[in-house]
């Protein structure tokens, strides 16, 4: 989320230490988990703060602003007197990023996280109270920062093992040609996407040549349009949250065709060319709001990237305003089907 768009979350988060609440540590750093750029982080010293983001645009956004920003996969046996957090909504995925935040909180050391109030606040602050105990909270902004430094004889160990294998990849579907890999807080982690499967409904057979998925998820789609369209020679993911493209590089493990994986904010355009492009836009980013500014810079990224009879196959929500944007860029667009509060739309570059 872009400071300038304001997050109250993380402004809440950072109260305790603004107001001397708390202190920051003075040695050992701080890590911050789910770590969002913004104005609360940029007029304060925050000394030897580590940054873990999974979703590309908010790990930008804190390079931007000169925060290191590392792979949530790296050094989890260090111990750190201060661990940030915000967490997602999502509860089991909120609970395995808990249970980080107890293994990798150094003794003695202090857990802060925030929530907002329509994001689960009184159920993380439950949560957390479970797992290790609460030291404090605050509640401003429609929004909840609560605290704990854990005791060792007050964590819940049970708990603590339980949670941490909560975020895991866990196999769905397993005795179905649908079968995929999955984990808590993806996007239809735990499904098939009601939109994505009517778009793979009426892909045509015919296309052909090198083809990019446009927020590719956990690879449903990329899947099925190798199934369906023998013509396709290659395939490149594009996907922001890199949780999903983990997922997806396992689900595509057995493609015949060469396949690659691309940790990528659509937005800021497309490296390469291709003559076929199927995407299912994301319309919020980190929050809930409609964002439809998204889907339209999807299609604009997809608009550019296409070769001269180029295909763009792309599934919406029936009210998503992405006509304009698909009329001034591409020669022929047309909806191919209304079904179920989606639209399913085939436009040819000139």
């Amino acid at each position: 989320m872009a400071a300038d768009h304001g997050d109250p979350a993380l402004d809440i988060l950072c109260l305790p230490f603004d107001t001397d609440v708390l202190a920051w540590p003075q040695a050992g750093g701080a890590l911050f988990l789910r770590a969002r750029a913004g104005v609360a982080l940029r007029t304060a010293t925050r000394p030897r703060l580590i940054c873990e983001q999974s979703f590309r645009p908010a790990a930008d956004a804190l390079e931007r602003d000169g925060w290191t920003v590392r792979d949530a996969s790296v050094d989890r046996n260090t111990h750190y007197p201060l661990v940030l957090a915000l967490p997602p909504r999502q509860r089991d995925e909120a609970r395995a990023l808990f249970a980080r935040a107890v293994a990798q909180c150094a003794p003695g050391g202090t857990i802060v996280a925030c929530m907002a109030n329509d994001e689960g606040a009184k159920s993380g602050e439950s949560d957390l109270k479970a797992l290790c105990g609460l030291s404090g909270n605050l509640s401003k902004q429609h929004c909840r920062v609560f605290w704990s430094t854990p005791d060792p004889a007050r964590i819940d160990a049970d708990l603590l093992s339980r949670w941490s294998a909560l975020d895991a990849p866990r196999m769905l579907m397993p005795d179905t040609d649908d079968a995929f890999v999955s984990r808590p807080g993806v996007f239809a982690w735990d499904r098939i996407d009601a939109a994505s499967a009517l778009l793979v409904a009426h892909l045509p057979d015919d296309l052909a040549g090198r083809a990019a998925d446009l927020g590719a998820g956990w690879g449903y789609l990329s899947r099925a349009l190798l199934r369906h369209c023998p013509g396709i020679v290659s395939l490149d993911l594009y996907e922001a949250e890199a949780r999903a493209l983990d997922l997806a590089r396992t689900n595509l493990a057995e493609a015949q065709v060469p396949v690659d994986f691309h940790w990528h904010d659509v937005t800021t355009g497309l490296p390469q060319r291709y003559d076929v492009i199927v995407s299912n836009p994301p319309f919020h980013a980190q929050g809930r709001a409609d964002r439809p500014d998204i889907g339209r810079a999807f299609i604009a990224a997809a608009a550019d990237a296409l070769n001269r009879r180029g295909r763009l196959w792309l599934v919406a929500n029936r009210h998503l305003p992405y006509e304009q944007v698909l009329d001034a860029r591409f020669a022929s667009v047309r909806t191919v089907a209304q079904a179920d509060g989606f639209k399913i739309i085939e436009a040819i570059k000139q």
